[in-house]
């Protein structure tokens, strides 16, 4: 394929759920848009995640976008919460519906993005020696789209089948047979190791850390209730919007869980357990559980004991009961029967935190204890999460330093969407952002929105350029540090931390303040002028710059 060149208003990075969002609005707008995507198909994270059992922890018909009566209702969801596949023929229903694929570069993964002062555009390179230039860069790069992969010794030398959950293959693979190895049990290994157990000969899986999960009790999609959640979709929506974590159908938490009488406490737990309502089924239980450890012990200790109860031998469900962490302070896991697939005769759990991996063998690995072979490898080890794919690539200004740099002691932007010293850039439910601790797709529409909304604003008001001040940026990450050290997330060592991958700082990434919080924030910074970002026109660079206020980000509501 021959290297390409041209201009636009705006290029997209990735054509995931955050991507083709952004082409949609922005075609609607009248801007020229090109959408660069890695992968050879539409879906960012679905795309690539075809892990088997891999699932949505939120109901389906909140796991959809919301621009569009029409879709909504062309669209019907078979279960409750989608799978992989379920929900990638979604995204491709929704390329289509829309003709966005037209505009849309597959197999093109961006390798640098560099702004000009002087011209006021941003070159971007890609791998396949294309050059494209633009006045704004949308980064919808994901997430979770960056696999962090182990530096095992040996792993190259493996000769079995080795695998990723996070660039799984795209033809089905069969363990049928095969004596099968696991590494890792958080979120994704959880969905994918009752799979992966019905069909091998024997599965072992290898744990560092234990973790909590609840029942997602899937059944197939109530077309009844769908049909009650559409034909009262705006006020669900208002619901959600006015929400935590963006999503409708909770009734409100409790005050606290310490004040109820214990019976009366795990009544109520036991009825979210039982209602599969996801991740936020158990921490929406009670209004202190994240800030209180006491509070958040009473709702650890009632799954440990869940845990304890499901797994037969004593021993392993010792080993897969977590402690010294709050539940909720790493991502919760919605399972389906991952505790009782311990109870099957052909899977093994190794605890390598006492016995850790040496290395991997030609036919296995080796612990600090004993060898194993394998006919299948499964690396199941998580993501570089939020910040992984846009540090990737090589982003800088000419006048400046890289985006790596920048970040060296941790990620900073302004609101999570755009970042000082990088003009005319924004970061789809980037960090500093609610983003993963809510449900994504409203996040999504939400910082789509209010960055195209942006470049509207300064098209009618004849301004091409803007930029966060670094004071706005400095008031920003400090809010938001102070938010999430008034709860129990920076307790654990999770991918929210940067715990999971070597070297990274360990920075609480995600705004914590809730959702209802952040889009008012977002919104008055609007009606205050832009407050916090310095805007400039053709001819005047530096103008209309507002320093935010003292007190930019008054204190949360208790």
């Amino acid at each position: 394929m021959s290297a390409e060149t041209g201009q636009f208003d705006v290029i997209v990075v990735g054509a995931g759920l955050s991507g083709l969002y952004a082409l949609y609005r922005l075609r609607e707008r009248g801007f020229t848009a090109r959408v660069l995507e890695a992968g050879s198909g539409v879906g960012g994270t679905w795309y690539w995640n075809r892990y088997p059992g891999a699932r949505c922890d939120v109901e389906s018909v909140q796991y959809s976008y919301s621009f569009s009566k029409e879709l909504r209702q062309e669209w019907t969801w078979s279960e409750r919460y989608g799978g992989q596949p379920e929900i990638l023929r979604y995204i491709n229903f929704v390329a289509d519906r829309f003709d966005l694929r037209r505009d849309i570069q597959f197999n093109t993964r961006v390798v640098s993005a560099v702004f000009n002062d002087e011209t006021n555009l941003w070159s971007v390179e890609t791998d396949q020696g294309d050059l494209f230039s633009a006045t704004y860069c949308i980064m919808a790069t994901g997430c979770l789209s960056t696999p962090y992969e182990p530096d095992y010794p040996g792993l190259g030398d493996y000769q079995g089948g080795l695998y990723h959950t996070g660039r799984w293959p795209h033809e089905e693979v069969d363990f049928s047979g095969m004596r099968v190895g696991v590494i890792g049990t958080g979120a994704t290994a959880i969905q994918l190791i009752p799979v992966v157990a019905k069909q091998a000969q024997h599965l072992t899986v290898f744990q560092r850390t234990a973790n909590y999960s609840i029942p997602g009790h899937n059944q197939p999609a109530d077309s009844e209730a769908d049909r009650e959640f559409e034909a009262n979709f705006d006020a669900r929506y208002d619901k959600a919007r006015h929400s935590f974590a963006g999503m409708s159908g909770y009734s409100s938490p409790r005050v606290s869980a310490l004040e109820d009488e214990p019976a009366e406490r795990n009544r109520y737990f036991e009825e979210r357990w039982a209602s599969g309502g996801g991740t936020f089924a158990m921490l929406t239980t009670y209004r202190d559980l994240l800030v209180n450890l006491e509070a958040n012990d009473l709702a650890a200790e009632f799954v440990r004991e869940k845990i304890r109860s499901i797994v037969k031998d004593p021993a392993v469900a010792e080993l897969l009961t977590p402690r010294n962490q709050p539940i909720g302070a790493k991502r919760l896991p919605v399972d389906t029967f991952y505790f009782e697939t311990y109870n099957h005769d052909n899977v093994s759990l190794v605890d390598i935190r006492s016995a850790p991996i040496e290395r991997v063998t030609a036919k296995g690995l080796r612990t600090s204890e004993r060898a194993y072979e394998f006919d299948a490898l499964i690396l199941a080890t998580g993501f570089d999460a939020m910040t992984g794919a846009l540090l990737a690539m090589n982003v800088r200004r000419e006048s400046g330093p890289t985006l790596k740099e920048a970040w060296a002691e941790g990620p900073k932007s302004y609101l999570g969407i755009m970042v000082a010293g990088f003009p005319n850039m924004f970061t789809i439910t980037g960090p500093g952002s609610p983003s993963v601790k809510m449900n994504m797709i409203y996040a999504i529409e939400q910082h789509v929105e209010w960055a195209v909304d942006c470049i509207d604003h300064l098209r009618s008001q004849g301004l091409d350029r803007i930029v966060p001040t670094e004071t706005a940026q400095e008031d920003w990450v400090e809010h938001a540090r102070e938010v999430a050290e008034a709860t129990l997330m920076p307790e654990a060592d999770s991918w929210y931390m940067g715990a999971n991958i070597p070297g990274k700082p360990r920075v609480f990434m995600p705004y914590f303040g809730g959702f209802e919080r952040y889009w008012q924030l977002c919104n008055e910074i609007v009606a205050d002028g832009y407050r916090g970002f310095e805007t400039s026109g053709p001819h005047d660079l530096a103008a209309n710059l507002t320093e935010p206020r003292k007190d930019p980000f008054p204190a949360l509501p208790s």
